[in-house]
């Protein structure tokens, strides 16, 4: 689905989320639609590995190793200076959220794909973001093209990664 240029909604390292192939900006608009927000706002890429971050970004910190290393929740960092992804995620800056999956589903498809895989909150834009599958607006749902059933049956509460953007001198900001 995700080869075809569909979206999916499916279970994360965090919370539940919408999904489509990164580099495909017709499936990124797909998103965008669907949450009803603008595409101003930032939307979050998983990849599955740090090793892969360098064909996305154009200079990794060593910073951001380092963090990633030390996190005790997911952490998404926003980098600048992002290319070979959809030009409409990028930020004015051409900055990009991204993030290394460890949970083993989230992992498993990045690395399937090959390609890094939208993964913003499966809820409309402005409503509370879903902490399980049941908390997802039926709306959502029936917008998506595949919905994953892993962990459809969970009701441990999830939350978002924490954010931060990282800049290539070193600074950084926490957003989230």
């Amino acid at each position: 689905m995700l080869r075809r240029g569909g979206l999916i909604l499916y279970p994360t390292d965090t919370i539940w989320g919408i999904g489509c192939d990164a580099t495909n900006a017709a499936a990124v608009r797909r998103v965008y639609d669907l949450k009803r927000r603008d595409d101003h706002k930032a939307l979050i890429v998983l990849l599955d590995s740090e090793e892969h971050l360098s064909h996305y970004v154009v200079d990794v910190p060593r910073m951001a190793h380092e963090l990633m290393e030390v996190a005790v929740k997911p952490l998404t960092i926003v980098y600048e200076g992002a290319y070979n992804i959809a030009p409409n995620l990028l930020g004015d800056d051409d900055s990009v959220g991204m993030r290394v999956t460890r949970e083993q589903f989230s992992h498993l498809l990045c690395k399937e794909f090959g390609r890094p895989i939208v993964s913003t909150s499966a809820n409309v834009s402005g409503q509370p973001s879903p902490a399980c599958f049941a908390q997802v607006d039926p709306a959502i749902v029936a917008g998506v093209d595949y919905v994953v059933r892993y962990r459809q049956d969970d009701d441990t509460p999830h939350t978002p990664s924490n954010v931060i953007m990282l800049r290539r001198d070193g600074t950084f900001k926490i957003i989230r």
